[in-house]
């Protein structure tokens, strides 16, 4: 199969200004796609896509260029204005859609943007569907004409539609009345979606990081900058603090002692509330840096985990096919297959205060079987050219530190797939022995 020279793990993503996050080429892009809509479409009428996004300043701009993109191929567009990219991928679905669109950059500072799609079942495409569309964007345009260009509108109420569906996940026999939750939106797409949804489901809200300015998405806010969710939890005498990323589809939690709860624990204790309720859970699906412990603590109650490669498309893509229901990283992107077809923050987090609520126990509670084991993360930059794999020191110290380890601990060492590095990581149950342990490993990687 042909490489990929646009498509990611996750859409096309840049900084803003430099191809291919420019306008002409987001225009080129949107016809391309319509192209290929237009080629799989066998119903009636025009094909229809939905377009979301965040917060970013950049995504009026991107915005536009799409919109006349799927007009010239003869695409009718839906315009929803800011929306969480588990919400574009839910209205997708519910509103018969042929496809959806996201203009969002995630996690990343305002200066970057990015387009990802999903299917009309509110799926992530497969490679062959971008492999196609990029055989395209290499091809002249074939612009519709007057009679055949597509039509754009706004659709009415996207965010109240997105919101019944998170409340919808949430037990219609438990509330959130009792808690009060701060919520940080990281400035971005959830900021009103994610306060009105824990309010509707009883909750006392305390908003955060949710007063976008189209520069500000993720910036000292949200899942990848908790230290201000922390904050406001203790300031606020809160029980719980919930924080989301630019797009919302990651979460981490934080409890009222102020301690911060990763993509691994939220994982494990989704899967403990369904076995609690009598559910099967017959494996789940982490990564390459899923956090030992929770692997060993999962084992103990009879369900086996699997590693996929880092990213969230693996591990759906790993779901899909073992037919499994629960997975997620570390980095807080939680897939609960039952409830959305993505990743979804907000969604996530209520299957975290659900199983709290339910058990009566607080997350730390909940996760007391779990020992976390520390980790150390060293980066070492490769020279140009320089194969890792080659390194015989690099190996014969990774096979002497894997029998020193045994199954106290364990290695990871992987090169960057946007980075000249290489990254080297240690679990171990004791913190100085992997400290000194990837201390080891990265000396020899330099050596090499």
């Amino acid at each position: 199969m042909s490489q990929r020279q646009f498509f990611g793990t996750d859409g096309i993503r840049g900084t803003v200004g430099q191809f291919p996050i420019t306008p002409d080429f987001v225009l080129t892009l949107g016809h391309a796609v319509g192209r290929v809509l237009r080629r799989a479409h066998t119903g009636t009428g025009r094909p229809t896509v939905l377009i979301g996004k965040d917060t970013r300043i950049s995504g009026y701009m991107l915005e536009s260029a799409l919109e006349a993109g799927f007009s010239s191929a003869g695409i009718d567009v839906l315009l929803s204005g800011p929306l969480p990219t588990p919400g574009v991928a839910y209205l997708t679905r519910a509103l018969r859609l042929d496809l959806g669109v996201v203009i969002s950059a995630s996690h990343n500072p305002y200066a970057d943007n990015g387009i990802k799609f999903f299917s009309a079942q509110g799926e992530k495409l497969p490679d062959a569907w971008e492999l196609e569309v990029e055989a395209l964007l290499g091809q002249p345009a074939q612009w519709a004409d007057s009679a055949a260009l597509g039509k754009a509108r706004r659709l009415d109420d996207a965010q109240g539609r997105y919101i019944e569906f998170c409340k919808a996940s949430f037990s219609t026999d438990l509330s959130l009345k009792g808690l009060r939750i701060v919520v940080d939106a990281a400035h971005g797409a959830a900021y009103q979606v994610a306060p009105n949804v824990l309010h509707e489901l009883g909750a006392e809200v305390v908003a955060i990081g949710c007063a976008p300015d189209g520069y500000n998405i993720n910036a000292g806010h949200g899942a990848t900058a908790p230290r201000a969710l922390i904050e406001s939890v203790r300031k606020h005498g809160a029980h719980y603090g919930v924080a989301l990323d630019g797009d919302a589809d990651r979460v981490l939690l934080v409890d009222a002692t102020g301690r911060l709860y990763n993509g691994d624990e939220l994982l494990y204790v989704m899967v403990a509330d369904r076995l609690r309720q009598g559910q099967a859970v017959p494996g789940v699906v982490g990564t390459l840096m899923t956090n030992l412990g929770v692997e060993q603590a999962l084992a103990r109650r009879g369900v086996p985990l699997v590693r996929a490669k880092v990213g969230d498309r693996y591990v759906l893509e790993e779901l899909v096919a073992r037919g499994w229901l629960l997975g997620g990283e570390g980095s807080g992107h939680l897939l609960a297959l039952d409830r959305h077809t993505t990743g979804d923050g907000m969604v996530s987090a209520l299957q975290v205060l659900q199983a709290t609520m339910r058990s009566g126990q607080t997350l730390a509670e909940l996760l007391a079987d779990v020992q976390l084991f520390p980790q150390t993360l060293i980066n070492v930059r490769l020279q140009p050219g320089q194969d890792w794999r080659q390194n015989a020191r690099l190996a014969a110290e990774q096979a002497s530190l894997t029998q020193e380890l045994a199954d106290t601990g364990r290695i990871l060492i992987r090169a960057s797939g946007t980075e000249p590095l290489l990254r080297v990581m240690v679990e171990a149950r004791d913190a100085a022995v992997a400290q000194t342990s990837a201390e080891r490993l990265a000396a020899a990687a330099q050596a090499g």
